[in-house]
């Protein structure tokens, strides 16, 4: 097995190889404006530390999101076009699954993400491995109740400390810990989610209304 991973759901551009056994090479980069542009290199960078060629990848792990729709859409075009590339399965996971796995808490807590807007994408989870709620996206004060008393992870949350007084590290997802989590489910036999994005509402960016027609006649 040989995992490449990749997420762009988040500011931060990551990618990471995985061997079945252990994560081999990884890149992180965080830059919210800049997906398109470093998530190739990236990949190339992680391929060149780990002394492989992108044909030796026998498949593909992509955070699918909950995410802004142009950052998202960068990590799983390119998931998609490497699989068809090369003849692999192209696996999805959940980036707030991700953001838990690398927590690494027992009990009780809460993943959220920055979803702009004065929003955050968010889920509870029983344990590092257990979401227990579907992703949301919610304004802070909307959700303070369901999640009061718990800790939380995820730059959404160190963003609202009124909200979530108890959060902390990672702010971001980690493809490593993506491909980690994946590799573990695949090893177990559990079906991971179609490469497929988790928008939870519509684009930033709308057509203008009663725009003006240009074209000639």
């Amino acid at each position: 097995m040989l995992l490449l991973a990749l997420d762009t759901a988040t500011p931060a551009v990551t990618v990471a190889l995985h061997d079945g056994e252990a994560v081999i090479a990884s890149s992180s980069q965080v830059d919210a404006r800049r997906h398109g542009e470093l998530l190739l290199p990236a990949v190339d960078r992680v391929l060149a530390d780990a002394g492989l060629k992108l044909d030796a990848v026998t498949g593909i792990v992509v955070g699918i999101g909950p995410g802004p729709y142009t950052g998202l859409r960068v990590g799983l075009m390119t998931a998609d076009t490497f699989g068809l590339a090369l003849g692999v399965p192209v696996h999805g996971v959940c980036t707030l699954d991700g953001l838990a796995y690398a927590a690494d808490l027992d009990g009780p807590f809460v993943a959220a993400t920055d979803a702009r807007r004065k929003e955050v994408y968010w889920a509870r989870y029983a344990d590092s491995r257990t979401r227990v709620t579907d992703p949301a996206v919610d304004r802070p004060a909307e959700i303070a109740d369901e999640v009061a008393g718990l800790p939380a992870v995820g730059a959404g949350a160190l963003l609202y400390p009124d909200t979530f007084p108890s959060a902390h590290e990672p702010q971001h997802v980690s493809a490593a810990a993506l491909a980690s989590l994946a590799a573990e489910r695949l090893a177990a036999g559990v079906e991971l989610p179609a490469p497929r994005p988790l928008y939870l509402r519509r684009p930033d960016a709308q057509v203008p209304k009663n725009y003006k027609v240009v074209t000639p006649k």
